[in-house]
């Protein structure tokens, strides 16, 4: 009797035996699944918790923080290369302060292109046609008109009155480097050129071109409607930052 309940207790221990291992195997050898999220059941992007995008958050941080850091390095190379009286640093002196003070030559790197590769950089107005565009024998005088306030009166420029309502046309091929409101002359436009002048045409009624366009001679940039509150345009010409009296410009232009 006591044979017969040991063999039944040996066999249920090595039964429990062989039970453990087979489990544990089955344990190992399974693959957990990943918890699927209710947006990824509909076809959504799953939602990330923030801890998922702290590494994303420190690149970015870590990233502006080394711009600026490189811009604070920067800033102070070049204000203790302002202070220093080398002679060796009279050139990066130059470049610094060319770089800071005078407009980048738009003009000048556009009639380069456009004598290397047959075309500027900018496109052409729809509105302006072609014989206006290329028509360089018509006036250079911007607008038709009576000088109205002269050089030596306004100081910068000159006021020119038409009689009706008249197209402004640019005095020389270039690239618009300002087209808006100006707070002394309202709408205004200003050119820059490729021999390094400068044209603004202000007190306008409407503006026809836009930033960094390229605008050829005689081209119409704009319009002037006479009104009670506005009788005259304005025009000047500048060269390094100087400004010239127009009308003894646009006489040199006519005889030549």
């Amino acid at each position: 009797m006591s044979r017969g309940v040991k063999q039944v207790r040996q066999s249920i221990e090595q039964r429990k035996k062989t039970r453990n291992i087979t489990s544990q195997n089955s344990a190992s050898k399974s693959v957990v699944t990943p918890f699927v999220q209710e947006e990824e059941k509909h076809g959504f992007e799953p939602v990330y918790t923030a801890t998922s995008s702290n590494g994303r958050q420190r690149k970015i941080v870590t990233g502006l923080l080394w711009k600026a850091i490189l811009s604070a390095i920067l800033f102070l190379t070049v204000a203790i290369i302002w202070q220093m009286e080398s002679t060796r640093l009279q050139t990066a002196k130059s470049i610094i302060s060319t770089a800071l003070i005078e407009e980048f030559p738009f003009a000048k790197v556009n009639l380069w292109y456009q004598e290397t590769f047959g075309s500027p950089l900018a496109f052409m107005p729809d509105g302006a046609s072609k014989d206006q565009v290329e028509n360089d024998n018509a006036p250079v005088i911007p607008v038709a008109g009576n000088v109205s306030e002269s050089f030596q009166t306004n100081g910068t420029g000159v006021k020119i009155s038409p009689n009706e309502k008249s197209d402004i046309m640019a005095l020389e091929q270039g690239i618009v480097i300002f087209a808006g409101n100006d707070r002394q002359t309202n709408k205004t436009i200003v050119i820059q050129h490729p021999d390094d002048r400068i044209t603004t045409y202000g007190e306008l009624s409407n503006i026809d071109v836009h930033l960094y366009e390229h605008v050829a001679k005689n081209q119409p940039i704009g319009q002037f409607v006479p009104a009670e509150n506005n009788q005259a345009v304005y025009f000047s010409i500048e060269k390094d930052n100087q400004y010239i009296d127009p009308v003894q410009v646009i006489k040199v232009d006519d005889v030549e």
